[in-house]
């Protein structure tokens, strides 16, 4: 797929709490947004921080081609998220896109699609989701949380389809993990996941024990995005891969987990 650098301006900057931020962009020009795939991120230029020199990868929330905007959740870990999140409405960010490979889609419209997103890791999920459903599918999402404040776009997920939900102190949703949720209990033909490590780790032991196929987002550290830096090496069952160019996304197969 090819690939563009646009310089985008900040239509809105949505301040979830201090360490989450709503992106909304639109290319400064007014250009069209290249077409854009569930999974796929994003690197981003930070010309305005004084301590971040490499761009930053952040996964596509949302993609509205109607109103020609671009969606990035950002959650603060560290200089480079820390001012994006402070930046302002009408600031101009340099972007490559799109990157990476995509989720797949199940061949069977009625197959049972449940896409488990942890914290920050709700981000992809929400336009694959809508992906989905535009597509004739009925997807569900299953969100994780320490507390009810920390569930992020709950409005838009239920927009698109049916929400479980599981949060550490039990304040919204079930109490507990989001691999300890009752809807782990039915049949489900396909899992998408994406957030902390041990916990897609964990997701992928659940979707092995109950037959279930399954695809993760990996989260590695990404420098350059186009498998030059080789900071984001994964040990996979055909050996070390970037997953830059190779992923983000993974079917647990392709895992050495």
């Amino acid at each position: 797929m090819k690939k563009f650098m646009i310089d985008f301006v900040i239509v809105d900057n949505k301040h979830i709490h201090d360490n989450y931020s709503l992106l909304i962009l639109t290319p400064k020009t007014g250009e069209k947004l290249p077409e854009m795939q569930p999974g796929q991120f994003v690197q981003i230029a930070l010309d305005g921080s004084k301590s971040t020199f490499l761009r930053r990868p952040i996964s596509i929330n949302f993609v509205d081609y109607d109103k020609n905007q671009l969606w990035l959740l950002i959650r603060r870990a560290g200089n480079g998220t820390s001012h994006l999140i402070e930046m302002r409405n009408g600031d101009i960010l340099n972007i490559i896109l799109p990157l990476g490979s995509s989720f797949t889609t199940p061949a069977n419209k009625t197959s049972r699609l449940l896409l488990v997103g942890g914290g920050v890791g709700i981000a992809p999920m929400l336009y694959l989701g809508y992906v989905l459903k535009n597509n004739g599918y009925n997807p569900e999402f299953l969100i994780g949380a320490r507390s009810a404040k920390d569930i992020l776009e709950l409005n838009e997920l239920k927009s698109v389809g049916i929400v479980h939900i599981s949060t550490e102190d039990g304040s919204l949703g079930e109490k507990g993990l989001v691999t300890t949720n009752s809807v782990l209990n039915s049949p489900i033909d396909f899992i998408y996941c994406c957030g902390p490590a041990p916990m897609m780790k964990a997701v992928a032991k659940v979707a092995q024990s109950i037959g279930s196929e399954c695809e993760v987002s990996l989260e590695n550290m990404m420098a350059c995005g186009v498998g030059a830096c080789l900071c984001c090496v994964e040990n996979t069952v055909k050996g070390n891969v970037c997953v830059c160019t190779e992923g983000p996304v993974f079917n647990i197969n392709q895992l050495t987990w």
